[in-house]
Formats: C-alpha cells, structure tokens, sequence
C-alpha cells in the first residue's frame, strides 16, 4: 500500500512547481522591467492565489501553482503558425522537392507502404551528383559563401526569424555592467564636475599627510570615494595598511609575502583527502560568478578566485568556504585592478599585466576580503546564525516603519528567509549591479559596523524601496518573483545615494531606540 501511494504521488506530481525565473545580480544582471512580457487586458495570464490555508503537502503548492514556461506556450504556437515566407531565387530543385513532398502527403499510405529503398549503388550515385552540384552551385546570401541553395533558405529563414524576435522587444539604452567602475550616474552625467575634483582633491591632500586622519577620512568617503583614489582608501578603510604613510610600503611587502607563503605552504593540498570537497566546491562555484562579465571568465582570474577562496577556507575551519562567499571577492578585485587600467575593467585582459603586479592584486584582494569577513564571519559558520537573526530583525524593523508591507506578507505567507537570507548573504550583490555594489561597499567602509549593522537598514530602505510593487503583487508567485527579481539594471550612484541617506534616516531612529525598535 505504501509503495502504490509513493507511486501515486510522483504520477500526481509529474510537472515541476514554481518559475524558471533566473536569479540576477553579481552572477546575472537584475531583470530589466522593460523587458518584461506586456499583454492586452483581456489575454492577460492569470496566476492561481494561494488558499489563505497554509499548504500542508508538496501536492498542494504544485496545484496552487502555475509554472512560469506555460506562458509563453501561446505566442510559440503563433511563431509556428506563421513561419517566414520562402525567399526568392532558390534553385528549382529546391521547389520541385517541395512539390514531390506535398504530393506524398497527400497520397495514400498504400503508396507509401509499397514504397521500397533504392538499392546502394542507386544512392551512392545520388550522393555523387549532390556533391558535384554543391561544389558548382554556391551562391552569396548576407555577405557570405554558402554551398547550396537550401543552406541560403536556411540563413535567410533564420536571419528573418531573429529579426521579428528583436523587433517584439522594445529597445533601451546599453549600460554596461561595470560601468568602468566610474563614479555615473545612469542618467550619464559627466565623470567629472567641480565638485567632484574638489573632493577628489580633499582626499589627496588626506591621503598625502603623514599620519592619515581615518575619521576625516571615514566622512569624507560615506558619500562616495573618487575612482582615482578608491584602491587606496579602501586598503586604509578595511585596516589592511597603516594610518602611518611612512610604514605602508614595509606593510604592502610583508603582508604580499605572507599571503604568498601561505600559497606554497596549503594550496598543493587541495587535493588532499581533507581538503578536496572544500575545493571542489570552490572550483564549481567559481565559473558561476558573474558569468556574463568576461574579466571573470578568464582563466588567470578564476584561478586567483580559487587560490584566495582555497587559502581562506583552510585558514578558517569554523565556517570554511560557504556559496556567496565567493561573490564577495569581486568587488575588491576590480577596484584594485583599476589602479593599473584606464580601458574598460570588464573586457581588460588580465595576463597582459606584469606578473608582479597581477600577484599584488591577488595578495590585496585576499586581505581585504579577510578584514570584511572577519566582521560576519557567524554568517557563514554552522547553521549560519549571524543571517538568521539579521533576518529576523529586518522583520521586526519593517513591521515598525511600514506595516502595510508586513501584512501583506503575512496575508499572502511570504516569510522574510525566503527573499532576505540572500540578501544578507550575499550583501545585496546579486539585486544590485557591480557598479553600484562598489558605491554601496564605499560607505559599508566609512561606518564602523558597515557590514555587520548598517546593512540591516539599508536592506530595509531596499525593501521599502519597492513599496508599491510589492504592495500591487497579490499571490505568493508573483511576490517572490518580484523580491527575487527586482528591476535594478539601470541604477547608478544617485539611486545608490538615496538608498544610503534613507538607511541612515532608518538606523538614526531606531538603532539607538530598542523600545521603539521593538513592538
């Protein structure tokens, strides 16, 4: 009996639940809302609203849920329907094939039964002539030389058929995913105003003293840190070198060194019984950060992921390496290859460096990685609980400043976990682009607790951000597509901006308030 149930059940359940949405970010750009499918008022797709009980079987989340590829069934069909006309000028035999094929449709399935093989020698005789006729006939089809006439029909047919996709899809602007790492705005406003080089000169007259004041320094860099001098105020912000100018060249060697000697010492036991699911791990996960960027897709950088990755991991046994501690790498890899890169970041070949300083970009990149994590580390040790109870308190703090959002999570059962672990795992990088995590990580620098408590708010501020999209989602689908998909592709600094000057509004009202905190 409870084999024909176990049975059962995988009959009843044979279509797979939930959307085969991607997931954007650090690995994949957020979702574009002008991408978006749009439909006439009366087509549009209704989603099936959860039971205001909540689910007690897999069973019953799978029939309260529409699957996100049935959509597109409709238009596919109508593609089908309609194929692109036949283009002009093929060769006649082309069209009397064609002609002898519809014929055969239409004829009986006696004749069709009756019908027998030519013999070998009959074939190889065919293929002879087939081959000579390919080998005279070739013709020129989009600039190119094709050898027969139904390769033409083949290219134009699918020239055509990607031209009516491009044209069903509106056009918008090209951002790129970086964005040279420049301090824009997405409106594209110009790299460099007044104000901006007189700040940039502040931070140079800072940074030029023999002891840097980091307080002054901290204030100047919560609103944002010039490009040009953004590698070094980040290793002076994260700890990494010494306030003393006169000490960073010693500082920089040392720690180079070290790092290096830790290469020679552990990384050749990676593959160590011990040791080989750790890298393992490393090295699946490695290919997936940000695969749409190609810098991350050279070998010489994935193999730097790997080696600070490996060295962290075995250096940390309490948490070892966790998936989304490898996102976290980025940003301060492309800030300090910045320092050597004038040209696009994203599309600079990185072995064309000197060894040297490719090796000094992977030593800083590591210890600056080191400091941050130093700070979350029980995000990432057993069971994780420094994300639990971050998740928990951004659901108390919603509750407090918006509670019509919490409601309506409530209403419709969308738990915080389900949408926030992510976001505080990762720190927002994969709802953010890399350009703006980079503004984002400028000012988690200059606070004292940037990574650990500011980011409760400014996940808050995000959340909110979003009111009234979230507010007009009324299914449990159509809420954790939105959370997990939000359209951020076109921010820039100023979007980043205010995200910031919200959190801080939210963090000066309730961090020092626990009775006001707390319900």
């Amino acid at each position: 009996m409870a084999t024909d149930n176990r049975i059962n059940f995988w009959r009843r359940n044979v279509k797979v639940p939930g959307s085969v949405q991607p997931v954007y970010g650090a690995q994949h750009p957020p979702l574009d809302p002008r991408l978006r499918r749009t439909y006439p008022k009366d087509t549009k797709p209704k989603f099936n609203n959860l039971k205001s009980k909540k689910a007690s079987s897999f069973h019953e989340f799978a029939r309260s849920t529409n699957d996100a590829w049935d959509i597109d069934d409709e238009e596919d069909e109508d593609f089908l329907r309609n194929p692109s006309p036949t283009p002009l000028g093929l060769h006649s035999s082309t069209q009397n094939q064609q002609q002898q094929q519809q014929q055969n449709e239409a004829g009986h399935t006696e004749s069709a039964v009756s019908h027998k093989p030519s013999s070998p020698v009959t074939q190889a005789g065919n293929l002879q002539n087939v081959q000579e006729e390919e080998d005279a006939e070739c013709e020129h089809v989009n600039g190119k030389v094709i050898k027969s006439s139904s390769d033409a029909y083949l290219s134009t047919s699918s020239v055509r058929s990607t031209l009516q996709k491009q044209q069903s899809l509106p056009v918008r602007p090209i951002i790129p995913l970086v964005a040279r790492i420049s301090d824009q705005n997405a409106s594209g406003a110009p790299p460099m105003t007044v104000r901006e080089k007189s700040r940039l000169d502040k931070f140079r007259q800072l940074l030029a003293s023999p002891n840097t004041d980091l307080e002054e320094l901290r204030k100047h860099s919560w609103s944002g840190i010039p490009r040009e001098v953004r590698p070094i105020t980040w290793r002076l912000l994260s700890g990494y070198l010494p306030a003393n100018k006169e000490r960073r060249e010693l500082v920089l060697k040392r720690k180079r060194d070290e790092y290096f000697g830790f290469i020679e010492q552990y990384y050749h036991s990676r593959t160590d019984e011990h040791y080989k699911d750790t890298y393992r791990q490393i090295h699946i996960d490695i290919p997936r950060t940000n695969p749409l960027i190609p810098l991350f897709q050279q070998p010489a950088v994935q193999e730097v992921f790997e080696r600070i990755l490996f060295i962290w991991a075995i250096r940390h046994p309490a948490s070892g390496y966790v998936q989304g501690i490898n996102d976290l790498v980025t940003p301060f890899f492309v800030v300090f290859l910045s320092e050597f890169v004038t040209e696009d970041v994203e599309n600079f070949e990185v072995a064309a460096l000197p060894l040297d300083t490719q090796r000094n970009i992977e030593a800083d990149s590591f210890w600056c990685m080191s400091k941050l994590l130093d700070g979350i580390q029980d995000n990432y040790t057993f069971a994780q609980p420094g994300i639990q109870n971050k998740v928990k308190a951004l659901e108390e703090l919603v509750s407090r400043i918006d509670e019509d959002i919490h409601n309506h999570f409530k209403r419709y059962e969308v738990e915080y976990l389900q949408f926030a672990f992510r976001w505080m795992n990762n720190l927002l990088m994969r709802e953010l682009p890399l350009r703006c995590t980079i503004r984002l990580w400028d000012t988690y620098q200059a606070e004292a607790e940037g990574f650990s408590h500011f980011h409760l708010y400014v996940c808050a501020a995000f959340l909110i951000e979003w009111r009234k999209e979230i507010l007009s989602m009324i299914d449990f689908q159509g809420l954790l597509m939105l959370l997990q998909n939000l359209p951020t592709i076109h921010w820039g600094n100023e979007e980043v901006g205010l995200l910031l000057a919200e959190a801080y509004r939210l963090k000066y009202m309730f961090a020092d308030a626990p009775s006001h905190y707390k319900r």
